[in-house]
Order: C-alpha cells, then structure tokens, then sequence
C-alpha cells in the first residue's frame, strides 16, 4: 500500500454539536501527531461550511457525499459540483450503493456526475460493488466492470471505491481473499481501460471497516485506503483507524 487514505463518510450524521465533537477530536489528534494517514471528512452538506472553518490550516481533507451534474439551474433540493468547489470542498463521494439503491442513480448518472465533479476541480470517489445475491451468483466481476465501464469517463483523476454492497452497515466485511482478488480485478479492468494512468489510480476498500479489521484490510497489496462509514463519526475508532494506518506510512 502506498500512502494510506481514510476517508470519513459521515452519511445522514452531525448535527452541529455532534459534529464540533467528532472534528474537534481529530483536531486535538492532528496537532499531536506530525505525519499520519491522508484523511477526508465527508460530512452532510449542512456541515460542511462548518468543517472547513475547523479543519482550516489543518492536514484533514474535505468531501462532500453527492453533487449534481449541472453546475446551476431548477434542481431544487440538489447541490451542484461548482457550489461545493465554490465553499471550499476537495472531493465528492459519487455512485454510493446508498444513492444507487435509494435514488436509482445509473451508471450513466455517475457518469455524467463524475465528469461534471472534475470539471469543477473536485477529485471524485466513485463507488461500485456487487449485492449478496450477485456474488451468490459468481457475477461480482462481471458487475463491477459494468460499473467501471459505464461509471468512468474517457478520462479518470480520481478514487475507485470497492464497497461490496452486502458488507455495507451489515457487520460483515469481505475476507481479504475476497477483497485481493476483487482489487486485483479492478485494477486489471483500469488498466485495460486507461494504460499506464490506469496503475496510478488509488483503490479503496468500503464495507464495515472497524478498527478490528482494518489492519488486516491495510496489508492487502494495491489497495490504497479505506472509505469508512459508521466508525466515521465515532471519533476515538475513527482515530484507531488513522493510528493503525501508522506503520504502512512511506517516509
């Protein structure tokens, strides 16, 4: 693993007090420790003007957990990639299994949200994953190139996100057979799609990650962090998860 990458995805979670506790936490975290996995909170979008005003002059990164693809217009409720690189955000978490399931986001959708992401200066975190009842069927491949496919556009700066959907908030987590076998894949696909850039494009594993497990999940060749989501917000796991990713640093 190069360089680990954590990054905090906070969901429907933070209500103003809860979320100067969790940053607040981290903060006191940052200022004792000098060098330390690269770290992203992806708070709701109601917090993240918040965020940046606490982690500003801080190591901690800032994302947001959707956008839109347009960059203004009649899209009530929705928030565009250029208000969020507008206030200050980094990165965009797109194509969660959540926001495919719940809002019927396609492939396509991704794709034109991913594009309008980097239009806009922000790194994207496209997640894709099988269900249980597709990896019963041994079609968890054959899924997530139709995911990598249809999701990345014809030029790819940012984070794949691997997040079997089966281990998102149930309590299981891939074994680290399941998970090396499925980054190898991806990273074969990437390649296959992007040539040499392809072998530059950070892997990231999802799916109840904890502090118990992640150790395990760190040590698994090509993989380049984690996307957290429960221990996210639980700021004395959370920093167990940034504490552990200490002896796979590079100095």
């Amino acid at each position: 693993m190069s360089n680990p990458i954590i990054i905090g995805n906070w969901k429907m979670n933070g209500l103003i007090n809860e979320t100067k506790h969790i940053v607040s936490t981290l903060l006191t975290y940052t200022k004792k420790h000098q060098n330390f996995a690269k770290t992203i909170l992806c708070p709701p979008f109601t917090q993240l003007q918040l965020v940046k005003e606490m982690i500003k002059n801080s190591p901690l990164g800032l994302g947001a957990q959707d956008c839109h693809y347009a960059n203004k217009g009649a899209h009530t409720g929705d928030i565009s990639p250029a208000i969020l690189q507008d206030i200050g955000v980094n990165y965009v978490i797109l194509g969660h299994s959540e926001r495919r399931k719940d809002h019927h986001e396609s492939n396509q959708l991704v794709l034109k949200k991913t594009v309008a992401a980097q239009n806009n200066g922000l790194l994207p975190i496209v997640c894709i994953g099988e269900t249980q009842q597709e990896r019963n069927a041994n079609n968890q491949e054959s899924i997530v190139e139709v995911q990598l496919k249809g999701s990345l556009p014809e030029q790819f700066d940012g984070l794949v996100a691997y997040e079997p959907i089966w281990a998102i908030g149930t309590g299981l987590t891939a074994n680290n057979e399941q998970i090396t076998e499925m980054i190898q894949f991806i990273r074969k696909k990437l390649v296959a799609q992007y040539g040499e850039n392809g072998k530059k494009i950070s892997i990231l594993y999802g799916g109840s990650v904890k502090p118990d497990n992640v150790k395990d999940i760190y040590a698994i060749p090509e993989l380049s962090g984690v996307l957290v989501g429960g221990v996210s917000i639980i700021p004395k796991d959370f920093i167990k998860l940034i504490d552990i990713a200490q002896e796979f640093i590079r100095s």
